[in-house]
């Protein structure tokens, strides 16, 4: 994240709750249910990407992979597992200090950065990912700008962010944070950004967009990939 594009306010809201995330019951459950079908929708597009067999272990082997809004690592390493030689950089340093903590336990040699993008070294990444980040940055433009540089000529992004819409304000907002799935003041549903709206942002930075699809609850599995977009989607994006 830029310096035109991090929020103090919102890197202070996370950072608070650094020492909780790893914690699959605690303030970060929801991200720990949302992970798995995350993943699989990276799996996917990585394997189409890059044509790679659904069948191996290590499909992001020799590449580099930079997840922005990493907070505690949460995605950054199963990227690690995945074959991926992993940066992740956060706008809160407590979110940092916990993500390095938990990959040396785990064994994961990921490399973090507290503050902006632009704080990292000079390199490019093939993959981007920011999951959850764009509706809690101060400058969405520059921020998708700021990602679009990090991606390497032949390189895929994907993005996950909440859709605004009048279920997403009553389920995502109101109702998630008043029993407790989400600690309040984590969602401003007016920067939330609608899928014609960030698909915008992406081309204005010169990305094309290959593939969108909705995520929604699932009563047996938490959530699932397709369906109706009306809470949140993902979205991905190659160099146009």
């Amino acid at each position: 994240m830029t310096a035109a594009t991090i929020n103090p306010r919102e890197a202070a809201h996370f950072g608070a709750l650094a020492a909780d995330w790893w914690n699959p019951k605690g303030s970060s459950a929801m991200l720990h249910r949302l992970n798995p079908v995350r993943l699989a929708y990276i799996r996917d597009q990585i394997d189409a990407h890059w044509h790679v067999d659904a069948r191996e272990r290590h499909p992001l082997q020799g590449r580099r992979a930079l997840d922005v809004g990493c907070g505690a690592g949460l995605l950054a390493e199963p990227l690690a597992r995945l074959g991926a030689a992993v940066t992740g950089v956060d706008a809160a340093p407590e979110n940092i200090a916990a993500a390095r903590e938990h990959a040396a336990g785990q064994g994961l040699a990921i490399t973090y950065f507290a503050g902006e993008l632009t704080s990292l070294p000079p390199q490019t990444f093939d993959l981007v990912t920011a999951m959850e980040v764009i509706e809690h940055v101060a400058d969405p433009a520059a921020f998708v700008a700021g990602l679009a540089a990090r991606l390497a000529g032949d390189g895929l992004m994907i993005l996950s962010t909440p859709n605004r819409t009048a279920a997403s304000k009553l389920l995502l907002v109101e109702a998630a944070e008043r029993i407790g799935a989400v600690p309040r003041g984590t969602h401003d549903w007016d920067a939330f950004l609608k899928p014609e709206e960030l698909t915008a942002l992406l081309e204005g930075a010169g990305l094309k967009v290959v593939d969108r699809t909705g995520l929604s609850p699932s009563p047996a599995r938490g959530f699932k990939l397709g369906g109706s977009e009306a809470l949140n989607y993902l979205i991905a994006a190659r160099h146009a």
